[in-house]
């Protein structure tokens, strides 16, 4: 496989093997191996198959390296002459993830559709009654 766009923690990330990419905090061990199953693009050879919104079959398998906090974030408000001051701050979680292996499976043919036999529409009389 050449690359894989898939979706984790509410963004996108265009990956290819052997890859180190950092996301929102995944709930998993270090070490463990995560597969992401929202594939929404894979290119291989050069020919890119798009889902509908995902791939079907395909998958990305990830290493989980190491769990990090990023740098500390101030967020104040301030309103002037009105003595109202908010100091706030945050600190964002990441995972540090290893990509190892993009997996394309092709899915099961599937079954045939049935066709339906048209409906046949009623009659209606095209008599007009004197009334």
């Amino acid at each position: 496989m050449d690359y894989a766009v898939f979706k984790t923690g509410g963004k996108q990330y265009r990956v290819k093997p052997g890859d180190i990419l950092d996301v929102e905090r995944l709930p998993l061990e270090v070490d463990v191996v995560a597969e992401f199953g929202d594939v929404l693009a894979v290119s291989d050879d050069g020919e890119v198959t798009f889902g509908s919104p995902y791939v079907p079959g395909a998958r990305v398998l990830a290493q989980v390296q190491s769990h990090y906090k990023d740098r500390k974030i101030i967020v104040f408000k301030y309103k002037a002459k009105t003595r109202y001051r908010r100091k706030k701050s945050h600190r964002q979680g990441h995972t540090r993830l290893l990509i190892q292996d993009i997996q394309l499976e092709q899915p099961d043919a599937p079954p045939p559709r049935k066709r339906r036999r048209p409906r046949s529409k009623p009659e209606v009389s095209q008599e007009k009654g004197n009334g």
